[in-house]
C-alpha cells in the first residue's frame, strides 16, 4: 500500500526530493552571498532567502512524517524496508540542511553583535575625543585669560609708575614753591602765625598726595586679584 491522505508514498517522496534539491541550491546561494558580502564588508543578511529555506525544510520534515506513517503500511517486508531507508535518508538530508541553516543564523547573529559592539565602541571613542577636545579648548581659554590678565597687570603697573612719577615731580615742584614762598614772606616781613598757617596747609596737601598714592596702589592690587579669580 502506497496511498495516503496527502498522496501516494511515491508522490510524497518525489515531492520531498524536489524540495531537497531546491533547498540545497538555495542554501548554497545563501552561503555564496554571505561569503561575498563578508569580503566586501557589507551586510550579509538575506531574510527573504533564509526564510524560504526554512519554510522548505519545514515542509520536507512534514513530508517525512507523512511518509513515515505510510511506509509502515506497506505489506511486503522488502518494500517496507526499502521505503524505510528512503524516508530515513530524506529525513537525514533535511536535518543536515536545517543544521547548516542554523549555523548560518548563528554566524549572522554573531556578525550583527560584533557590528553593534564596534559601533558602540566607535561612538564611545568619538565621545572621549570630543571630551579631550573640550579640555584642550578650556585650557586654551584659561591660558588666553591668563595672558590677558598679565597684560592688563603690566599696563596697570606702567600706569601706576607714571602716576607716581608725576606725584614725585609735583612734590619737588611743591617743595620749590614752598621755599620760594617762605623767602618771599620773609622778605616782606609777614608774621610767624601766617607762616604757620601756610606750613599747615602745605602739610595737608602733602598728606592728600600720599593718601592718593596709597589709594592708587590699593586699587591696582585689588584689580589684579580680581582678574586672577
Amino acid at each position: 500500500m502506497e496511498g495516503g491522505g496527502g498522496g501516494t508514498l511515491s508522490e510524497l517522496y518525489q515531492s520531498s526530493k524536489r524540495l531537497l534539491l531546491r533547498t540545497r541550491d538555495s542554501l548554497e546561494r545563501l552561503e555564496r552571498l554571505e561569503f561575498s558580502s563578508s569580503s566586501n564588508g557589507a551586510a550579509v543578511d538575506s531574510p527573504e532567502l533564509s526564510f524560504a529555506i526554512k519554510r522548505d525544510i519545514s515542509q520536507i520534515q512534514s513530508l517525512c512524517t507523512e511518509m513515515d506513517r505510510l511506509w509502515r503500511s506497506v505489506s511486503a517486508k522488502s518494500q517496507r524496508d526499502l521505503w524505510k531507508r528512503k524516508v530515513e535518508q530524506v529525513a537525514e538530508e533535511a536535518d543536515s540542511l536545517k543544521e547548516s541553516l542554523d549555523k548560518y543564523f548563528l554566524r549572522n547573529q554573531r556578525r550583527t553583535q560584533e557590528a553593534r559592539e564596534r559601533a558602540e565602541l566607535l561612538e564611545r571613542a568619538n565621545g572621549e575625543s570630543s571630551h579631550v577636545l573640550r579640555i584642550f579648548d578650556d585650557e586654551a581659554q584659561a591660558m588666553q585669560s591668563a595672558r590677558s590678565s598679565a597684560r592688563m597687570l603690566e599696563e596697570s603697573y606702567a600706569t601706576g609708575v607714571a602716576i607716581l612719577s608725576q606725584y614725585a615731580g609735583q612734590r619737588e615742584r611743591l617743595k620749590g614753591a614752598q621755599r620760594k614762598a617762605l623767602d618771599v614772606l620773609n622778605t616782606i616781613g609777614l608774621s610767624n602765625s601766617v607762616l604757620r598757617v601756610i606750613e599747615r596747609r602745605l602739610r595737608v596737601d602733602t598728606w592728600i598726595k600720599y593718601v592718593g598714592m596709597a589709594l592708587t596702589i590699593i586699587i591696582m592690587i585689588a584689580l589684579w586679584r580680581w582678574k586672577q579669580q
